[in-house]
């Protein structure tokens, strides 16, 4: 299908590939404001208190120390962290600073100084009295009768029961499913529990604010949301957007975690106040632990079936752990069931709902998946577990009631994530033939409950289906504007954020297949809120559904004028003419290149450039889908496990790069692995987090794990940018399911809580030998 193409659907090198390599990009540090002031933030050490009384006289007489601002100093003005569609569904639940602090790490002073010596000097010398409250570390314990209400204040807005610590609640049913179920031959009942995960992006959150000329508020940083970035410093300062520009440079890395706005508003409080430029830069315990994390989530899952596998009745009731602040609350949650539940399309009843709750940990927020693989891992478990008790092969009762192309479900209406439910048929979906490759490239056949035994290891295999979306419908929103220059090139400015994925170049690319030139002849600039068009941002798995769409408009723009140019240059009418490598040719005529129309068109004809501009909103969030499979080996005498093949297969559209695509399947695959297996967040009994540095965390490196295989399977999507769909998260889904599959295979132990530890491992091997 792309042999028809000339450069969208190749494996083009990134269009600044080569100075990445050469480290030449500039990221925000590496912009040099030699006189801007260092910022620094005090924080609390208790989960829960008010600050009675603070002193920074004494810190305000060490050299260097501009100035120090306390919850007196700022305006208190609640918002939300949540870089997402506006009006946001988070509540208003956040201020700069408060009197109130509600997890270790909660900001109480912001240091402006000029050196980084002073300012670290300067938080030692702040003497603050805080009278401790009562803390609720524990989720399920924070609804309970008497818990401490950790968001009292009168003025927070959105939140759904602060009596009992409720930031959001969602339900949702269709059919009947208690009556369904009392029909099915067998029903498993089971509960499974998600930890929270650190985002681990190798650059930490940081910006640069300054003051222009003529007094705007500048704001350079690392974000993945420069436009909603823009909006809520204007809501919590009272400024003008008119008034302040945000510009993202080179980004190192997102995941998620710079989808809020966190570290902004405290270098731009600074400028503010001071007049004087002013950069901050969080350390990496900052970055791990006042930040913001993974939700942790916990499913009752209800699945009744009859014994020839067909599903009739799926139940997920949930709880999942907001934090201390609600940004992403809702969403997230509702994520959880939406994109996991109308993958098994035929069942009768379904039920979706539960409570995502304050605790006295830190914020959670955005992060890759975004929900999904937390409400697939108990989804995905329940079915193979109701395949164990039926006596079928588990891909199997996966491959028979999941959805397939043509078909749709009703939970896209019901769940649908824009302002309206948006109904939707799968025009493309290929999930049959990833699971055909992919069970073939694990050899599922001669190995699934053969239980290979090596002295104490044991072998076993597992599978997971997953699928996604690609934005979020009559929400997101994407622009873009092309400008023509005189030597035939064309400026592409985009709105669309570049977190390392390589959107750039995609963007690039869609434009350059277009035009009919090639990709060097297209020069992008992304994310300047004052250049570039509005776009919502990178998340949702958007960019290339949604920015992508509205690039190829925006080119087909230009293309249609310099059609007209041309018929008027070459004298001859438009439907005579046609545009091939570069080149406008006539029908048994005279042709005329780019570069020499766009020359005489500037200089000779004295015309205005040609700059056209279009923008996309999707009717419909096509699902990208994938089947992967794990291979295990467990030590029974200790309990680890390791992974020795890991297999995924996904249908994103027509991937418009191959090579980043695969990379996009392989980082999201890692990053579930390690979720899997590896990362663990700690707290101490204080509510401190105690795993917030990379010696204390791990991350899995490339000697953790055995064979990674990550492959595409070909389809079209007719209402994505040349049949693209998204592929930026749903490989993170599927890991956790496959591999807690994958060990029962090997031991018959059911892991119902992740991370998988080799002493959860051990403790349920013991228990079966007693």
């Amino acid at each position: 299908m792309t042999d028809s193409f000339v450069t969208v659907g190749k494996p083009k090198r990134k269009v600044d590939g080569l100075a990445i390599v050469r480290g030449k990009p500039v990221y925000t540090p590496d912009y040099d404001m030699p006189d801007a002031l260092v910022v620094k933030l005090l924080r609390s050490p208790h989960a829960h208190a008010l600050v009675k009384n603070i002193e920074t006289e004494q810190a305000k007489l060490i050299n260097d120390v501009v100035d120090i601002f306390t919850f007196s100093d700022v305006e208190r003005i609640p918002y939300t962290r949540a870089g997402q569609g506006y009006p946001e569904p988070s509540p208003y639940d956040t201020f700069l600073l408060d009197r109130k602090v509600r997890y270790v790490g909660d900001p109480v002073a912001i240091v402006a100084a000029k050196t980084e010596k002073a300012a670290k000097d300067a938080l030692r010398n702040i003497k603050v009295e805080y009278e401790i409250l009562d803390a609720v570390l524990e989720m399920k314990e924070a609804t309970k009768e008497g818990a401490p209400i950790i968001h009292d204040e009168s003025e927070c807005a959105g939140v759904y029961d602060k009596s009992r610590n409720i930031a959001a609640h969602y339900e949702m049913d269709l059919g009947d499913v208690e009556e369904t179920l009392k029909t099915c031959d067998v029903v498993i009942e089971r509960t499974y529990h998600i930890d929270t995960q650190l985002h681990a992006a190798l650059e930490p959150h940081n910006a640069l604010t300054y003051l222009d000329s003529v007094g705007r508020l500048i704001v350079i940083t690392s974000t993945q949301v420069p436009f909603h970035c823009r909006r809520i410093l204007s809501h919590i300062f009272n400024k003008p957007i008119a008034d302040i520009r945000v510009i993202k440079p080179r980004i190192g890395g997102g995941f998620g975690g710079k989808q809020s706005v966190i570290v902004e508003p405290y270098a731009a409080l600074v400028t503010i106040k001071t007049g004087k430029p002013a950069r901050i830069t969080y350390t990496r315990e900052e970055v791990s632990m006042a930040t913001n994390i993974r939700h942790e989530m916990s499913f009752d899952v209800t699945v009744g079936a009859m014994r020839d596998g067909k599903i009739k009745a799926i139940s997920l009731h949930g709880i999942s752990n907001t934090g201390a602040y609600g940004e992403h609350s809702l969403t997230t949650f509702m994520v959880s069931g939406s994109k996991t539940l109308p993958l098994y399309n035929k069942v009768e009843a379904v039920h979706f709902g539960g409570d995502i709750v304050y605790t006295n940990l830190p914020p959670a927020g955005a992060y890759r998946g975004y929900g999904a693989p937390q409400g697939l891992f108990p989804l995905d478990c329940a079915i193979d577990e109701l395949a164990h008790e039926i006596k079928m092969d588990p891909l199997k009762l996966k491959e028979i009631n999941s959805i397939r192309e043509g078909e749709t479900s009703p939970i896209f209406e019901i769940m649908g994530e824009g302002r309206e439910g948006v109904p939707q048929t799968m025009k493309s979906c290929k999930l049959q033939e990833c699971i055909d490759l992919g069970k073939n490239e694990i050899g599922w056949e001669s190995k699934r409950g053969k239980k290979i035994r090596n002295g104490s290891k044991v072998r076993g295999v597992g599978c997971a289906l997953a699928m996604q979306g690609s934005g979020i419908p009559k929400v997101d929103m994407g622009a873009a504007r092309i400008k023509m220059n005189e030597d035939g090139s064309f400026n592409l400015l985009v709105g669309a954020t570049d977190l390392g994925t390589g959107s750039d170049t995609i963007l690039a690319q869609i434009a350059a297949e277009v035009l009919t030139v090639p990709l060097e002849r297209v020069i992008v600039y992304s994310s300047d809120t004052d250049i570039t068009p509005f776009d919502v941002g990178a998340y949702a798995s958007s960019t290339t559904y949604v920015s992508g769409n509205a690039v190829r408009l925006a080119a087909e723009k230009v293309k249609d004028r310099l059609f007209e140019l041309a018929g008027k240059y070459l004298e001859r009418s438009v439907s005579e003419l046609s545009l091939q490598s570069g080149i406008i040719t006539c029908k048994d005529g005279p042709s005329v290149s780019l570069s020499e129309l766009c020359t005489v068109h500037m200089y000779t004809f004295n015309q205005q450039q040609i700059s056209e501009s279009a923008s996309f909103v999707g009717e419909e969030s096509p699902p990208p889908f994938a089947a992967s499979f794990a291979e295990v080996e467990v030590d029974t005498d200790t309990g680890k496990i390791a992974l020795l093949n890991f297999v995924s297969y996904a249908d994103c559209g027509v991937a418009l790069n191959p090579i980043q695509a695969i990379g996009q399947l392989e980082g999201a695959s890692m990053q579930g692995i390690g979720w899997a297996l590896f990362e663990d967040i700690i707290y101490g009994k204080n509510g401190r987090m105690l795993t917030n540095d990379f010696f204390t965390y791990k991350v899995p490196s490339r000697m953790d794990y055995g064979k990674l295989t990550c492959r595409l399977v070909d389809s079209y999507e007719p209402t994505g940018p040349f049949g693209a769909k998204s592929i930026g998260e749903i490989g993170i889904d599927t890991p956790i399911p496959a591999i807690a599959n994958a060990i029962f295979d090997a031991t018959g132990i059911r892991l119902r809580h992740a991370p998988f530890k080799s002493e959860r491992v051990l403790f349920e091997i013991l228990n079966m030998e007693v």
